[in-house]
């Protein structure tokens, strides 16, 4: 890249950008504590964290879901391509090109895969067209073979399905969370290099949620890792990845070593600097 591309892309204004917001639960249950991160325009942006960290309920602020869980954004703003969206329905947002795969996949079971991947396009103008349907199938041969009921698809399968889904909505922006969840690790290397093929050939900027971070710093372009609802570091992959905090909590101790031990919090927060 030129000195002069470089700048402007530097320049672009990102596609999504979370400043300081907070999220509150019932009116009384604070979660996120002034969170705020960018997404590029193109590339992958993982947020990782351990369990409970507030990563999925950062993609719900994003998306207007937290209402159905009696949370809300109490503070800050989300912006969608300089548009607030904070006080958005969830359908006016995914009408404008930001579409959620949702933790577990939710797809429809007893509907067959092509009627599921028909769901994905009821937010577009006209109907999901033969040619959208075959873009899916060249991401995820498996699917062309398998038909039938979504409900007889295995999980690895089901994740296929649900981001194939996304992707006949034709969106700017996707929001996966834990696509790793409940597959087998040669499935998650599979479902992970089919997203990473995916945001480079169609030029979908990715935000990802994942606990597995060893396998999304493998394809993500950029990292932020959250702990206890607020974001802690971030860098590039491979900052995250040479980073010796990251290595030795996220990543099972570098180098192929067995993750630590951690007999007590204090030591634990005393050793991670950041806390």
């Amino acid at each position: 890249m030129t000195s002069n591309a470089a700048v402007q892309v530097k320049a672009e204004e990102p596609i999504l950008s979370v400043r300081n917001i907070e999220v509150v639960y019932n009116d009384v249950v604070l979660v996120l504590h002034g969170v705020s991160f960018d997404v590029p325009r193109s590339g992958i942006v993982a947020l990782l964290g351990a369990n409970g960290a507030g990563k999925s309920t950062t993609l719900k602020a994003i998306s207007g879901l937290l209402k159905s869980e009696d949370g809300e954004v109490t503070r800050g703003e989300v912006l969608f391509q300089g548009e607030k969206i904070s006080h958005l329905e969830p359908d006016q947002i995914v009408k404008r090109g930001i579409f959620q795969v949702m933790e577990g996949r939710r797809i429809i079971e007893d509907m067959t895969v092509i009627e599921n991947l028909k769901m994905g396009a009821y937010s577009r103008p006209g109907r999901a067209s033969a040619d959208d349907i075959e873009m899916v199938f060249d991401y995820f041969p498996r699917l062309k073979e398998r038909r039938g009921l979504a409900g007889y698809l295995s999980g690895g399968e089901q994740q296929m399905l649900a981001i194939g889904r996304a992707l006949m909505a034709r969106p700017k922006l996707v929001l996966m969370d834990e696509p790793s969840m409940g597959l087998a690790p040669l499935m998650v290397q599979e479902v992970f290099s089919i997203i990473g093929k995916v945001a480079r050939e169609q030029n979908i900027p990715v935000l990802l949620v994942e606990q597995n971070s060893n396998v999304a710093l493998q394809y993500a372009d950029y990292g932020y890792i959250m702990e206890l609802g607020k974001i802690v570091l971030d860098g590039t992959r491979d900052e995250l990845r040479a980073n010796e905090d990251v290595k030795e909590f996220y990543l099972g101790g570098g180098d192929g070593q067995a993750r630590r031990s951690f007999k007590t919090l204090k030591t634990y927060k005393r050793r991670k600097r950041w806390l």
